[in-house]
């Protein structure tokens, strides 16, 4: 598939629309001990001397995402696809998150589906994407928009559906407690928006196979 066309960004953005005043790694790693300290642990002990370094090193990869553009990982549409015209179905993408709220972790599988209209993009870029907003301080809701918006924008399909089940710890290890609870959302634009038939497909695929 040699005929690759670039995909005009629209208004797919990468979420900070202006520039941040971020602080220094030092002044991160001051803030991650004033928070043991606020556990009520000592952050000179032996145990935690190293803490603050680890912490902020684990944050940079907790939440690469702002530094990635969607638009980056899916400028590459294939064109020539033998006159493919049916359903392109990724599902259960695994994926790790931060809630935005808690700043603990959600996680789960995104599922995506598309028809695509002028080509489609290689498979590993579908995960790529959810990569990229799954590594930010997030909503489960925000993220399933982002990632069916990003697809909308950057490959124009007939069609986007974009599922993602996910447990959250906010839930699970702190407030109700209620481990094992699942939130599912979804996002239906195009053909999976304007025909529930459509949507019943996206469903039945995605259940095909399993348990």
């Amino acid at each position: 598939m040699d005929n690759v066309v670039k995909s005009p960004p629209k208004h797919t953005s990468s979420i900070i629309d202006k520039p941040l005043d971020r602080p220094t790694r030092e002044e991160a790693e001051e803030a991650v001990r004033t928070l043991i300290r606020w556990a009520g642990d000592d952050p000179d002990r032996e145990g935690l001397l190293d803490t603050p370094k680890r912490v902020t090193k684990a944050f940079k990869e907790f939440y690469a995402g702002y530094k990635d553009d969607p638009r980056d990982v899916l400028n590459k549409v294939f064109a020539e696809v033998e006159g493919y015209d049916d359903i392109v179905l990724v599902r259960d993408i695994p994926f790790y998150s931060h809630c935005e709220h808690h700043m603990v972790p959600f996680f789960g599988m995104v599922h995506i589906g598309y028809y695509p209209a002028k080509g489609v993009v290689g498979l590993s870029k579908l995960a790529r994407l959810v990569e990229v907003y799954a590594r930010r301080l997030q909503t489960q809701e925000t993220m399933t928009a982002q990632i069916a918006l990003a697809l909308q924008d950057c490959l124009d399909p007939r069609g986007v559906a974009v599922m993602i089940e996910a447990e959250h710890m906010c839930m699970s290890m702190r407030g109700v407690q209620k481990a094992g609870a699942l939130t599912l959302t979804t996002q239906f634009m195009g053909a999976f928006k304007d025909d529930p038939a459509e949507q019943v497909r996206f469903l039945t695929l995605l259940r095909q196979g399993k348990a």
